[in-house]
């Protein structure tokens, strides 16, 4: 009996910890109906428009909007933009990510603001960046001119651009896995003989495997819908430099309001296959 007072006691202080930190009913469901509320009022409202725009004048009208040859160069100049930022970005972010959390170095806190400055920096700004350095009045223009080498108002200028507002992904992501991890088992796998290249795959590589998709395909999206960087770099000419949101653009511009949000439907379709793949792969992390 002496025994039990004490458990009662600490059994009742849980449950007055645990009522004091539940929100009543009411609150709950209208903080839950708020946050339904606003997102289908900024989120579901406006991609169910898209799409009714798009086949406001038949499917007929929607497929003609989406296969015409600019869209369609449009598409292949952004999954090529994607092709080439997201692997690179990847590569860039396990490398950066194992540097900032396995190692103890100098300049290990300017190495991770670095990682971070596409977050801070305006794509507009990186976009007139690349501009000032390899544009024809730039710094390195010349020198690409006499080397008959087009950065700006070409593809490379359109690929670095994706690169650049999309490289924090994956590093951000396998950063804080890294840390969590630790080096012990790297460490015990090198005592046992395990060279570099088999400690990462063997050893790290699976524990962040979903921390890596997860910022591929928040990297993938970045660059699918990337508009300030790619506007300013790349001169927009038609079915040569206009990526996607480019050309959607363009059409509305225009008043070719029904093939705009016809192309647009694309991007959205692209968006919500993103959506679902980051769901996967949250849950896996």
């Amino acid at each position: 009996m002496i025994a039990a007072a004490p458990t009662n006691a600490l059994a009742a202080t849980a449950a007055a910890q645990r009522r004091a930190l539940t929100e009543p009913a009411l609150v709950r469901w209208a903080l839950i109906a708020a946050a339904v509320g606003f997102l289908a009022l900024f989120l579901l409202v406006p991609l169910a428009l898209v799409f009714a725009e798009a086949l406001a004048n038949g499917a007929a009208a929607y497929v003609s909007a989406i296969v015409e040859p600019e869209a369609l160069a449009a598409l292949k100049l952004t999954l090529l933009a994607a092709a080439i930022a997201v692997p690179a970005n990847t590569i860039f972010g396990l490398c950066a990510g194992w540097a900032i959390a396995k190692f103890r170095f100098r300049g290990r806190s300017l190495l991770t603001t670095l990682v971070d400055l596409p977050f801070a920096v305006s794509p507009v700004i990186a976009g007139l960046v690349f501009v000032l350095l390899a544009g024809r009045q730039g710094l390195l223009g010349p020198w690409l001119a006499e080397h008959d080498v087009q950065i700006i108002f070409a593809v490379p200028g359109i690929v670095l651009a994706s690169i650049f507002v999309s490289f924090p992904f994956v590093a951000r992501e396998v950063i804080p896995i890294m840390e969590a991890t630790g080096t012990q088992e790297e460490e015990a796998a090198r005592v046992l003989g395990a060279g570099g290249w088999q400690t990462f795959v063997r050893v790290t590589l699976p524990g962040i495997k979903w921390g890596v998709v997860y910022g591929v395909i928040l990297s993938t999206a970045r660059v699918l819908g990337e508009f300030g960087a790619v506007s300013v770099v790349s001169g927009r000419i038609r079915g040569v430099t206009n990526t996607l949101p480019l050309h959607v653009e363009i059409l509305y511009n225009e008043y070719r309001f029904q093939a705009s949000f016809a192309v647009a439907s694309i991007l959205t379709a692209l968006a919500l296959v993103t959506l679902v793949l980051k769901t996967i792969a949250e849950r896996r992390k």
